[in-house]
């Protein structure tokens, strides 16, 4: 009953949260970098009346919403990431980003505005027995917005008993809601190899030690790590994503130094550990063939992101309620991409769903520079963070 209270009374601001939301995506701020992001939510909050906290892992935000009662002592976590991307932007349309090289390409505008939008329901309801927690994240785009809030103290000054997030997903119809009761998004990894050779000249390669030959040899050996170490039911990824040696200029001149940089992916710790392993032993096994030397650096950035089963199946519930069973998956396929919210679900219990919002026919993807949220899937999103928070936290319990 809440969740459909929530969602109708939602729609009648509709307008005014589509202002906000193109607003935003017009003004794109980097990670940490969300000075004017943040003030505009804070200041909605506190128009709200929302007890609301600022510089919660530097630029971070959160808005804290009592419920009618609050004798049961429990705590719901709703979590926006708030940062924009280092892109330049293609769209055309009057709200297009004002800032060159700055985009909304993930659709961050859209979380921020859903939350704001749960927020402004929350606040005027109160349909609940203990304290709503609205974090409001900076820097999820790799940079660690959801680290520096936890290393603020964040889940020590709201001990939150379960959190949700949500991420807009143009693979999936609007209108449509999508969970996975386990892994939703893989685990991130950066490595970089750098190659140590003996350079010379192009015309003598025999007084040298080539280390772009090494890492030709790298590369191919690399991609075998997953089709032939990894058992195929695992799902993994080893992308190379740069390689620098030398100087476009000097034809003649074989480079000293070669350098490989990519990304792994993995959903299981022991897969990861394999990979890293299997890694480290082929670049100083192939370097040392060709008398180089190999340096390695692997650094886990994001753990997996893995819903708890029993949260999973509460977004799944109050979903169908809302939209009817045909337009909620239970059973999402996992993501190789990363999320730093992963780390908030290390620590507490909860889960990351997927809000349908279509555009994937036409190429409006995540991370393109065509990409736009779509404005018409604001209220259903708010109204799944409201309904988690009634759910959660219910009154005649």
């Amino acid at each position: 009953m809440y969740a459909r209270t929530a969602l109708e009374s939602i729609r009648l601001f509709h307008d005014e949260l589509t202002a906000l939301r193109r607003d935003l995506h017009a003004h794109p701020e980097l990670g940490f970098e969300e000075v004017r992001t943040s003030g505009i939510v804070a200041g909605a909050l506190e128009a709200l009346g929302i007890e609301v906290h600022r510089g919660i892992g530097k630029t971070g935000v959160v808005g804290v919403i009592r419920g009618k009662h609050c004798d049961s002592g429990r705590m719901i976590g709703l979590r926006a990431d708030m940062d924009a991307l280092p892109m330049g932007e293609d769209n055309t349309f009057a709200h297009k980003s004002s800032k060159s090289g700055l985009m909304h390409a993930c659709g961050h505008d859209g979380h921020t505005t859903v939350l704001i939008g749960a927020a402004r329901y929350l606040s005027q309801s109160r349909n609940f027995n203990g304290t709503a927690v609205l974090i409001f994240q900076p820097a999820e785009e790799g940079t660690g917005g959801a680290q520096a809030m936890m290393d603020d103290g964040l889940f020590e000054m709201f001990p939150c008993d379960a959190i949700y997030a949500l991420h807009n997903w143009p693979g999936l119809k609007p209108g449509m809601i999508g969970v996975n009761p386990g892994p939703m998004m893989a685990a991130a990894d950066r490595f970089e190899i750098v190659i140590e050779g003996r350079g010379g000249h192009g015309a003598h390669p025999y007084q040298t030690i080539d280390p772009v030959t090494v890492t030709g040899h790298l590369i191919t050996a690399l991609q075998s790590i997953v089709s032939r170490n990894v058992n195929p039911l695992d799902s993994a990824v080893v992308s190379i994503g740069a390689m620098q040696a030398g100087n476009p200029d000097a034809m003649s001149v074989i480079p000293g130094t070669a350098r490989l940089v990519g990304t792994v992916r993995t959903f299981r710790k022991t897969v990861q550990e394999l990979i890293e392993s299997r890694m480290n032993q082929l670049a100083t096994s192939i370097a040392g063939a060709f008398g180089a030397k190999a340096t390695i650096k692997y650094e886990r950035l994001f753990p997996a992101t893995i819903n708890t089963p029993q949260h999973a199946n509460l977004v799944a519930d109050i979903a169908t309620e809302l939209i009817g069973k045909e337009n909620v998956v239970r059973d999402l396929t996992p993501s190789m991409g990363s999320e730093d919210f992963s780390v908030m679900l290390q620590q507490k219990p909860g889960a990351y769903f997927r809000l349908g919002q279509g555009g994937a026919e036409e190429g409006c993807v995540l991370h393109n520079p065509r990409f736009d949220f779509n404005d018409a899937v604001i209220p259903l999103g708010s109204a799944m963070f409201c309904a988690l928070a009634e759910r959660g936290m219910p009154l005649n319990e």
